[in-house]
């Protein structure tokens, strides 16, 4: 299908809801992560319902991908990256999701929303009972191990994002922080470069396969820096707690939401 005729597919409405949600995904998903869970709910409810798995996914890709290269490029100007964690985490993470992605065409269209919504009770949840996460950085393993478990979670955490994707940079950030006792900025910049090359690798598949539509997918991108950008500068002038709170809210809504959407097909 041409580009424009993809857009023409949509009301204004329609795409400026999209513009927000992107928006509202980079500025959280700069601070706190987790962006996905609201612009891929945005996606799956706004697109035609005969869009393919794919399509969906790889569109919400070129978005991440654009946002999280910005966060990335910030945090890793004011904290150098660890070698033995960043090494085989992103070399993992890009295995793991390009597998990934290429398996995301065999899962029907109408089992995402309750996947999310899981996804989103599950971090919503444990960023509600873990207020302290990763204050202290108090590496717990060194040498091979710490290697193997670096790529491990790249591994596990890149097959997921290929999959589905929505709440990976909070995935990535939780298990660095609860596995190998990182703090909270010392795994930031981990999580985003490890975030970004499942973005990038999922997206080459999605490309490929021809699942992308494009246009869309950079009118978004270009929503998502913007809030990435201002989200960043926000968080230093407010605190995490306030960008916390607001992470909690806007996830509860969406659960809400998707929680109807779920009973409707199952009803």
């Amino acid at each position: 299908m041409p580009l424009i005729d993809q857009l023409l597919e949509l009301s204004v409405f329609t795409l400026v809801l999209l513009f927000a949600a992107a928006f509202v995904a980079g500025w959280v998903d700069a601070v706190v992560g987790g962006g996905g869970l609201i612009q891929l709910p945005a996606l799956l409810t706004a697109l035609p319902a005969e869009t393919s798995t794919g399509a969906v996914l790889g569109t919400n890709k070129v978005a991440s991908a654009a946002g999280t290269a910005v966060s990335s490029w910030t945090y890793v100007r004011r904290i150098m990256p660890v070698a033995a964690t960043v090494v085989p985490l992103v070399v993992c993470a890009l295995g793991g999701s390009a597998a990934g992605a290429a398996l995301a065409s065999l899962i029907p269209k109408p089992w995402l929303s309750p996947v999310v919504l899981l996804a989103l009770l599950a971090v919503g949840a444990y960023t509600l009972l873990r207020p302290t996460m990763g204050l202290e950085h108090a590496p717990r393993h060194h040498g091979r191990g710490h290697v193997l478990r670096a790529g491990g979670i790249g591994a596990a955490i890149g097959v997921y994002d290929g999959i589905l994707g929505p709440g990976t940079g909070s995935f990535f950030l939780i298990a660095l922080v609860a596995v190998l006792g990182y703090g909270f900025l010392e795994a930031s910049v981990h999580a985003k470069l490890a975030n970004l090359t499942t973005n990038v690798g999922a997206l080459l598949v999605f490309g490929m396969q021809g699942e992308v539509w494009w246009l869309l997918g950079a009118v978004m991108a270009f929503a998502n820096v913007l809030g990435g950008y201002l989200g960043a500068r926000l968080a230093m002038k407010h605190g995490s707690g306030f960008v916390r709170i607001v992470f909690l809210a806007v996830t509860g809504l969406l659960a809400l939401r998707l929680a109807v959407d779920t009973v409707a097909l199952l009803t």
